[in-house]
């Protein structure tokens, strides 16, 4: 079964010591936007929930039958 980001989120954020406001200081995003997210709402901006990763040293990567396909034909824009 696939994790869902929310638990991965607060995993990464409890293991870094963070309360849920000291991470939204440091993503520059609200407080509510870090209860949000860890509760599995999944209508928020993608800017914010990269910023929040990027605090917790999250890297997003994705998946696909055809991703090798795509980095033959993309590979430079394959790490963008």
């Amino acid at each position: 079964m696939k994790k869902k980001i929310a638990d991965i989120i607060r995993f990464h954020r409890k293991l870094s010591g963070l309360t849920q406001l000291e991470l939204a200081e440091m993503a520059d995003v609200g407080k509510n936007l870090v209860y949000e997210v860890e509760k599995g709402k999944l209508s928020i901006n993608f800017d914010n929930l990269l910023k929040i990763l990027q605090v917790l040293n999250i890297d997003v990567s994705f998946q696909s039958p055809l991703y090798e396909s795509f980095l033959k034909e993309y590979p430079d824009d394959a790490d963008s």
